[in-house]
């Protein structure tokens, strides 16, 4: 029997302007759904369609499996605060309210990490979930639920489902959201229930999402068809420690280090060894190898020599795999990216300590993120949570908020936590330590809507499952390659396996609840600790004290650091030892000194103070100074920081490339007026990108250029855009090509993924190259009409600058007073399913936008844009908070899109307009803050 409910079931926008807003978009809605309606299918949605899916807010709804009352309070933005009398109530209700909004979305994630998008969408996702099966998310979490998860934790999940399949039950697809209206024109499929291991294996998703540096060990051997070993160490150089300072500065690892240091050397406790490089972003893999600049410019004869042809061709089809996975939170693992810092009392106005935290993520449309809060009425041993923040739609708990006590958030660490290994496959397994070992397999059968299933053979190694089984060119590859005879013999090909600690089962899902019940700084670092996958920085407040903490399954590798490229895995001297970093020896941080700490992905540890590789491909830490500079300059000018001074430290647009090239490019002699014209508008300016600034417009796009002439024409086809086509010379990578040589080569790459991207890796490529004005970096040959070629760097910029002012003639028009970085640089929300690959129709129905954005690459105001492709917004804050713990009713937050999922609900969408202009909202705690803020109030009954 469907829940018994009483009073209204439509959503109240608590506004006469909303309630007119949402009249008019529901009378455009109604003609359009006739007019498709009409053309399309003989008929129309009509409003009752549309509206059936809206949740009831107001009244009462009475569920089975309730042991008591539970009030569910939204306010203005149809955020819900949830108070029931137990844990077992909170989280039912949990479930049965996030169903009520974003259920669509969960249904899609769940058949994502189970691979099972075909049962949806049909034939066009059997390769994706192939892959994705071959992975095998579902299975690992269902082994976490059996065997890792704590009894608590289970009841909570359970309790979770059971409100889910609470809302589920009597109703048809349509009443469920709009989209399943939608989909039953394509074939029949109904939401089957919700489970426990439906909320697990999210986890799954998010840990491949933030896997580390995976796509840098795949770019790296790539670029090796081109480029020598010194090119790449230029393309990858070591982190600037001296410059943009490491997260832990004065917290335990020092005191790690001279442990290890009584005790003897590092290869002697396990770690890197002499074949580990102690720069930034690369290694050898072996001590035969030499690395230079941080880089893996050699690596064993079993690698370099010998494996090089058939790695190489195997990767390029491996990632053409990769970019088809769908995405969780993230870009396939590329531009991910968060700001999160907290200061201590001693520098706040309040004298208590204040925390913002803003992850850098895919934009979405729902966003990733759910706000709610979720209260005992009374905190007890029967009902122990008191906590507000977010959360993923599908799992229950709070991921970064805060309780009544803490506060929390979090960014990816990038610790190294993947590895690739280049497997020889024979007919009957696979080679390891000279002998053939059987391969583990399994039979997976993929359902599709509207065709015939298919079956396929999941094998693994053990290194872990064979990526290339999924994609046939790899198996042509593996058994075509060129290889010499240090290398086994080829027999039946090469294949490329996956080891990666999410695929173990582990205890993430019991520390989310253990972080938001923690009441300190001791409870919440055994909550972190377990929180194993994925590796995330976390930072910590209470009223008196700061702190940060690496969790994670890091593992210790027995030929030092095998991430940086693919390894041999037929030799076990580079498997994984089954041996792990211990928490203890991890590092964190605790009331520094200093009174702030500042996490951005930069590097956790200065290279030299800390024994153990957690990996080499820091992000640069341009983002991390800049909060750091923000911070000291406020401080040292005598002032206190406040709510507000977060706010704006988030909001911060200046461009730190903008502040190395400008100066530069001033200089240059430009006789074309109209790019002189362009040229001046850098004259004075402060490098800040606004929206409305035509400057950065400007900027940007000779910095794109820049790119482009220099490096991008020089990278293999495999890391270039898809469709652009070059005359190259194969041999002379970096020089002018002979005409008898010139070959004629496209990329292959989206562009929302291909290099250069433009990020902080790439200012610090070219800051390194700034003083060697004669690099072969800088010359270019002649471009199309009369653009010049280039012999050194002022050439080259020269180039760029001519290049880009006709770039943006072609785009904005020839008048630069009407030129705007946000007429470039836009934001489109997508529903991420039929917001894509659906009808136009549909697309219209579903997705928003565009809106201008201030921000960039490698800014605080992180609204990221890839600049090998274009100017468009590819990830961003998908969120924003400050934590006030002097009093957490003045905490504020902002969430990218809106509460709800349903595309014609006045909670679609309704925080992004103040997302875009950098205001947050007031994020009720208290009893009396929520109350007076509450415009719908709903009681779930027994």
């Amino acid at each position: 029997m469907p829940p018994t409910t009483t009073a209204s079931s439509g959503q109240q926008p608590g506004k006469s302007g909303r309630k007119k807003g949402r009249r008019a978009r529901l009378i455009v809605l109604v003609l359009v759904l006739a007019l498709v309606g009409a053309v399309a299918y003989g008929g129309y949605w009509s409003v009752s369609t549309v509206r059936a899916s809206f949740p009831q807010t107001k009244g009462s709804i009475e569920l089975d499996g309730l042991s008591g009352p539970v009030d569910v309070k939204r306010d203005s933005y149809g955020i819900p605060q949830i108070y029931a009398s137990s844990d077992a109530d909170l989280f039912m209700a949990q479930g049965y309210v996030q169903a009520q909004d974003r259920f669509y979305e969960m249904d899609v994630r769940r058949h994502m990490t189970s691979g099972r998008l075909s049962e949806m969408f049909g034939k066009g996702q059997v390769d994706d979930d192939e892959f994705l099966r071959t992975l095998g998310w579902d299975r690992v979490a269902k082994k976490e639920y059996d065997t890792k998860l704590s009894a608590s934790t289970k009841k909570y999940l359970q309790a979770y489902a059971k409100g889910v399949n609470a809302y589920l039950q009597g109703r048809s697809g349509k009443e469920i959201s709009l989209e399943y209206a939608a989909l039953g024109f394509e074939n029949d499929y109904k939401p089957e229930k919700w489970t426990p291991v439906d909320s697990v294996a999210w986890l799954k998703a998010m840990a491949w999402d933030l896997r580390g540096n995976m796509q840098d060990e795949i770019d790296r051997a790539l670029m090796t068809s081109r480029l020598g070993p010194k090119q790449v160490a230029d393309l990858y150089p070591e982190y600037p420690y001296s410059r943009n300072q490491a997260i832990v500065q004065e917290g335990q690892y020092n005191e790690l280090t001279q442990t290890f240091e009584q005790n003897g050397s590092s290869q002697e406790n396990g770690l890197s060894g002499t074949g580990t490089s102690t720069g930034g972003t690369g290694t050898s893999t072996a001590g035969s190898g030499t690395s230079t600049g941080g880089t893996a410019t050699g690596t064993s004869a079993s690698t370099s020599s010998s494996t090089a042809s058939a790695l190489q061709s195997q990767l390029s089809g491996l990632y053409n795999v990769l970019d088809d996975v769908p995405t969780a939170v993230g870009v396939n693992g590329q531009g991910i990216g968060s700001n999160s810092w907290v200061v201590a009392g001693s520098h706040t106005i309040t004298g208590k300590p204040l925390l913002a935290n803003d992850p850098h993520l895919s934009a979405s449309l729902p966003s990733v993120w759910y706000q709610m809060g979720l209260h005992c009425r009374t905190v007890s041993s029967k009902c122990r949570y008191d906590v507000s923040g977010y959360t993923f739609a599908g799992m229950p708990g709070v991921v970064i908020g805060h309780n009544a006590k803490i506060a929390w958030g979090m960014t990816n660490s990038g610790v190294d936590v993947t590895d690739l290994y280049l497997e020889k496959l024979s007919g009957d397994g696979y080679l390891y330590d000279g002998r053939t070992k059987p391969f583990t397999t399994r039979e997976e059968t993929i359902k599709v809507a509207g065709g015939a299933s298919k079956k396929i053979v999941v094998r693994e190694t053990n290194n872990g499952p064979l990526l290339s089984d999924r994609y046939d060119e790899l198996v042509k590859v593996g058994k075509k390659a060129t290889v010499d005879n240090a290398a086994p013999d080829r027999g039946d090909g090469y294949g490329v396996a996956l080891r990666w600690t999410a695929l173990d089962p582990g205890t993430s899902m019991d520390a989310v609840f253990a972080m938001d019940r923690a009441s300190n700084w001791s409870e919440f670092r055994e909550a972190a600790a377990l929180f194993d996958v994925p590796s995330q920085n976390l930072v910590y407040a209470d009223s008196e004290n700061i702190g940060y903490t690496l969790p994670g399954r890091i593992p210790i590798r027995a030929k030092g650091d095998t991430g940086a490229i693919p390894a041999p895995g037929w030799d076990p001297k580079y498997a994984w030892t089954g041996k792990y970093i211990e928490q203890d020896e991890l590092p964190y941080e605790y009331n520094p000194e200093r009174g702030y700490i500042v996490t951005a992905n930069q590097a956790v540890v200065d290279k030299d103070k800390y024994p153990y590789t957690l990996t080499t491909d820091w992000g640069y830490g341009t983002r991390s100074q800049r909060i750091t500079d923000l911070i000291e300059q406020k401080i040292k000018g005598g002032g206190k920081i406040s709510t507000d001074d977060m706010r704006q430290m988030q909001l911060d647009n200046s461009s730190e490339i903008a502040k190395l090239l400008v100066p530069k490019l001033l200089k240059i002699d430009v006789e074309d007026k109209d790019v002189r014209q362009a040229q001046e508008l850098l004259e004075g300016w402060d490098y800040t990108q606004d929206a409305d600034s035509a400057a950065a417009a400007y900027f940007n796009a000779v910095w794109r250029n820049i790119l482009k002439l220099a490096f991008g024409n020089k990278l293999p086809k495999e890391l270039r855009v898809k469709g652009q086509c070059l005359w190259v010379d194969p041999v002379n990578t970096l020089g002018p090509a002979d005409e008898a040589d010139k070959v004629r080569e496209c990329g292959q790459r989206d562009a929302d993924q291909a290099q250069p991207d433009g990020g902080d890796r790439w200012f610090e490529v070219v800051r390194n190259l700034m003083d060697d004005e004669n690099s072969d970096w800088w010359k270019t040959p002649k471009g199309v009409g009369d653009r010049p070629k280039a012999d050194n760097r002022d050439e080259l910029f020269k180039r760029a600058m001519i290049d880009a002012r006709w770039e943006l003639t072609a785009k904005l028009g020839k008048d630069i007073d009407t030129w705007s970085w946000g007429r470039l640089h836009r934001l489109f929300l997508k529903n991420q399913t039929l917001g894509i690959e659906g009808p136009g129709f549909l697309q219209y129905m579903l997705n928003r936008g565009p809106w201008k954005l201030s921000g960039g690459e490698a800014t605080v105001n992180a609204t990221g844009w890839n600049a090998a492709g274009g100017y468009g917004v590819v990830w961003v804050p998908s969120m924003r908070m400050v934590v006030n713990l002097g009093d957490l009713d003045k905490s504020k937050w902002i969430n990218l899109t809106g509460a709800s999922g349903h595309a014609y609900s006045a909670h679609y969408t309704d925080q992004t307009g103040k997302w875009v202009k950098g205001e947050l909202l007031d994020w009720s705690f208290s009893d009396d803050a929520v109350d007076k803020n509450t415009t719908d109030s709903l009681v779930l009954k027994p």
